[in-house]
Formats: C-alpha cells, sequence, structure tokens
C-alpha cells in the first residue's frame, strides 16, 4: 500500500481509503464488516471513511466496533455532518447546534477521542457559512477533530471556507467528490482550485457504483447478485445515467485495456483515479474482503499515458459521443440551492 498527504497537510492516508455508506449497518452484518475492517488493515489500508448519516447511524457504530483494540495513533478516521440523524428540525444541516451535537454523537459511536477529518458532506445554504465554519474551529481547537474537509461543494464555496479556516487558524485540507472515469465534473475547476489553495481530493464511486466494473452489460434486463441497481422484481434500473445503453456499451470496450494493464476491471478503474496527482485518497467500498483484495492491487499503479489517452477514446461512442460527464455545474446535482 502506498500513502499521500492529504493536500498540503502533513498527514498521510493510505491511498485507497475503506469506506462503509450502504455496506455496515446496512447490507451486511457485524461480523462481515470486522472481518473487511481487518482485511483492510491487513493490506496496508490505513484510512477509513464513514459518515453520521449512514445506515442512520449504525454505520459509524459497526466501524467503531470493527476498530476495536486496534491502535488509534496507526489510524485516520473520517466522518461527516450534515445529512438527517434524527426526525427534529435540527438534527440536519451545519448549524452550530447540530454540528457540536453530531461531533459528540460520532465520537460515541466511533469509540474514539477525536476524528482525524470532520467533513461537511454538503452545502448548507440555509446557514451562514460563518457560523459553520466557526463551529468547525471549535471542534478543531477542542481537539476533537484534527483537520476539517468538504464534499460536493462548488469552488466558491471552497474558496470562501478556505479564506474563513485560514482566519479561525484551522486548516481545511480536503474535498470529498464523486470523481471516475465517467464523472469527471471536478476536473475544470475543483482540482485546479484545490491544488492552488493545498486541498486533496477524497474521491468517492471510483468505480462508478460497480458500473466500471463490467458487470452491467448493454441489454441486459436481469440486474446482477447484489446490484445497488436493481429493481424489486430483479431488472436494472435504467434510468440512471451510468446505466444508459451507450455508457455501458463503451464501459465494455475499457476491458481489454484492463487486461493490458494486468488488473481486473475493477482495480484498472481505481488505478486510473490515482493517476491525478490532486486525488489524495480513492474510497473503495467493499461487503467482502475479496473486494478489497482486488481494489488493493490498483495502489502503486502508474499507468503508461499512452494506455490513459486510450482510455479517453474508448469512452467516445461512435453516435453518441463522449459518455463522460466534465460539466462543473454537476458538482451540485445531488441538492438543489433553498
Amino acid at each position: 500500500m502506498e500513502y499521500r498527504r492529504l493536500g498540503t497537510s502533513g498527514m498521510y492516508v493510505s491511498e485507497i481509503a475503506y469506506g462503509n455508506w450502504v455496506t455496515h449497518g446496512d447490507q451486511i452484518d457485524q461480523e462481515t464488516a470486522t472481518e473487511c475492517v481487518r482485511t483492510a488493515l491487513d493490506l496496508g489500508i490505513t484510512t477509513f471513511d464513514t459518515a453520521d448519516a449512514y445506515a442512520g447511524t449504525r454505520a459509524e457504530t459497526a466501524l467503531g466496533e470493527a476498530l476495536t483494540g486496534v491502535r488509534r495513533e496507526g489510524l485516520e478516521i473520517f466522518t461527516k455532518v450534515y445529512f438527517p440523524t434524527g426526525e427534529g428540525r435540527n438534527d440536519r444541516g451545519l448549524s452550530r447546534k447540530h454540528i457540536m451535537e453530531s461531533i459528540n454523537g460520532s465520537l460515541r459511536r466511533l469509540r474514539t477521542e477525536y476524528v482525524d477529518l470532520y467533513q461537511a458532506h454538503r452545502y448548507d445554504y440555509e446557514t451562514p457559512l460563518e457560523e459553520t465554519m466557526g463551529a468547525f474551529a471549535d471542534i478543531v481547537h477542542a481537539g476533537k477533530a484534527h483537520y476539517i474537509g468538504v464534499s460536493e461543494w462548488t469552488a466558491d464555496e471552497i474558496r470562501a471556507a478556505a479564506a474563513l479556516a485560514k482566519e479561525l487558524g484551522i486548516q481545511l485540507v480536503s474535498n470529498q467528490p464523486q470523481y471516475n472515469m465517467l464523472w469527471r465534473v471536478i476536473e475544470p475547476e475543483i482540482v485546479p482550485l484545490s491544488e492552488e489553495l493545498g486541498l486533496g481530493q477524497i474521491v468517492w464511486s471510483p468505480i462508478a457504483q460497480g458500473v466500471l466494473t463490467g458487470k452491467y452489460l448493454p441489454g441486459a434486463e436481469a440486474a446482477p447478485a447484489e446490484s445497488r441497481f436493481s429493481t424489486a422484481e430483479g431488472t436494472v434500473k435504467a434510468d440512471h445515467r451510468y446505466l444508459q445503453p451507450a455508457v455501458l456499451e463503451r464501459v465494455q470496450a475499457l476491458r481489454p485495456l484492463a487486461q493490458e494493464a494486468g488488473l481486473s476491471m475493477a482495480a484498472f478503474a481505481v488505478a486510473w483515479v490515482l493517476q491525478n496527482r490532486n486525488v489524495s485518497a480513492a474510497i473503495v467500498g467493499a461487503s467482502k474482503p475479496d473486494q478489497l483484495r482486488d481494489n488493493a492491487t490498483a495502489s502503486g499503479v502508474v499507468l503508461d499515458p499512452a494506455l490513459l489517452a486510450r482510455v479517453d477514446e474508448a469512452l467516445v461512442h461512435p453516435e453518441s459521443g463522449d459518455v463522460v460527464e466534465r460539466d462543473p455545474s454537476k458538482v451540485e446535482s445531488f441538492l438543489k440551492r433553498v
């Protein structure tokens, strides 16, 4: 396993991080979750990413239990705040009230006195940014978090937060965006700004939620086993942009390129993400230890520039054109402004 600095901070993270969105506390039981975490540690993965809202707070609890007894100083534990964790109106967002209460709940569930990175899971358009950053600063100064990060913020929002962080004497060191061969919306604006400000990307969905494994075949109606894109009837939810026929067809064109690199399709997708030097870590999710073992083979891989160029060529459909999303405005695609 290779390690990279988180932005320009002095902290190193494993370039492959283990995240537990949609797995711990939901898809898999505690025994399997612990087995996956211990496998990750055996592979040299020291960075673990979660969020208070995952599986209704159960994901943090599962991770905390799985890491019990592991030397805390040898880990980098990340969590997030924003999405609802309760029924109350203040059980969400980035108000000072919710942030202060959420960090205490996260620390309790994770069984730790601090997290290495505390992240704003989305931008809160109802709360003044000064209030949000002030609360984060107090958490850092209290020793409950070492660093602050954001997730799916626009370039303008990141710039404003970084300026406030500097005034408050804390480090904004990271952004957590979706990023993969098919979804490159951070490249035009976010990456250049992050390089300027010293932020590293901790990217999620490097395998495009499983699509870049090649298991979704063009024209197939039945969903693969344990697919997150399956309906109750077992068919594929074809309304997602990743599942459009043109996209799935071009993904299959990546298979010989992965074979040429000596990697599985999944590991090839993770390795592709890691070629971007602004990426500090790629978050992989796994419900089975073997998935982690395969993903870990991407660490340290250097892909030839000519092969990277062929990836871009393969993702151009002869009729539909480029199937890659590059529009920087799509950074906000998961939330509407209030």
